[in-house]
């Protein structure tokens, strides 16, 4: 007699199930992000650890979130995908789960209570994504009540699965397995609470972006932060350089969407001379008929970074060397589609 209960599998066979169903799934022409672990521990960074210790801090997960530790370490998570609001997974039970937890953005006048405290302190966004700060800035951005991570009044749970619990073991394995995957992309904790990481660095940019004219000094961060998290970084041209990525641009923006409209129109005008919205940027990549990666790759920004302005509330305070390629690629759309607006 089982009671009711579910019989006993073992490891080895929930792991190589997870692996036939993920294999199911990419014949199907699904791209999956699965969740591995690797060690005893299922998050070992700063953000890893934060957000699993946050988790364990409420008694109403205290029940489930154990089964869910299980899960997430035999490889249970086929699939975790973590954008502005919403974390979409895929879970291997006794069959595909579906598990969407939604999350509230963070209210703005805990954001702004946080980027006061963290005033000053952080100087770098290596600095920030290393989570290598003063106990001051991980109290400000960690605390129960008032820091970057969600209360359980600010999640919606829901799984396909049978099991009348709210919080049922795929979703806890999925809580668990956002813990995992901020180790590899510490950033994504802001854009799940849709707000911009860079608003937390000391005056601006400056910094990371470097004022020495060879670009040393950016090129060194950028090295860091690639080897670190596997971010992807684009030269800062200079001089001559930034006329030969015009010039590529140029080629390329060619071959990127549609004809232009004759050339009779009057032209599109942007300016980012002054701070911009997010409306203004994502207009000039529509414009350009880019997507968000070929306009990162543009602009020699990050694909984060463009999305970031995109999602911003107001408007958007820029880094020179920004300023510089946005009024650069203005000019490309002018050329490209001349219209006024």
């Amino acid at each position: 007699m089982n009671w009711g209960w579910q019989p006993y599998v073992k490891v080895s066979t929930r792991k190589a199930q997870a692996k036939q169903q993920m294999n199911n799934l990419r014949k199907k022409g699904v791209t999956v992000q699965p969740v591995s672990i690797e060690g005893r521990k299922i998050a070992t960074t700063f953000w890893g650890t934060a957000w699993c210790n946050h988790l364990e801090k409420f008694s109403d997960y205290a029940n489930r979130l154990p089964r869910g530790r299980t899960y997430v370490r035999n490889g249970s998570v086929c699939h975790l995908e973590i954008a502005q609001g919403q974390i979409k997974a895929i879970v291997s039970g006794s069959s595909l789960y579906d598990v969407l937890i939604k999350i509230e953005p963070l209210p703005e006048h805990k954001w702004t209570e946080v980027k006061k405290r963290c005033a000053g302190e952080i100087s770098s966004l290596l600095e920030l994504l290393k989570g290598k700060f003063s106990t001051a800035v991980m109290t400000a951005v960690t605390e129960k009540n008032t820091g970057l991570f969600p209360l359980p009044t600010e999640i919606q749970l829901d799984c396909s699965c049978p099991d009348w619990a709210t919080m049922c073991k795929h979703v806890a394995a999925v809580l668990y397995g956002v813990g995992a995957r901020l180790d590899s992309q510490p950033e994504l904790i802001f854009t799940l609470r849709a707000v911009d990481q860079t608003e937390l660095i000391a005056e601006n940019t400056d910094l990371l972006q470097g004022d020495d004219q060879s670009g040393q000094s950016s090129r060194i961060v950028d090295d860091d932060l690639s080897a670190v998290f596997g971010i992807e970084f684009i030269d800062k041209p200079t001089g001559k350089a930034n006329q030969v990525r015009a010039n590529q641009v140029s080629s390329k923006s060619q071959s990127i969407g549609k004809p232009s409209s004759p050339a009779s129109k009057a032209a599109v005008i942007f300016d980012f001379s002054k701070p911009p919205t997010a409306k203004q940027i994502k207009e000039l990549r529509k414009t350009l008929n880019s997507t968000v990666s070929e306009f990162a790759e543009l602009l020699g920004v990050s694909y984060s970074t463009v999305t970031n302005w995109e999602k911003k509330r107001g408007k958007i305070n820029l880094t020179a060397r920004s300023k510089e390629e946005l009024q650069a690629a203005a000019k490309l759309a002018a050329k490209k589609k001349p219209r006024k607006i």
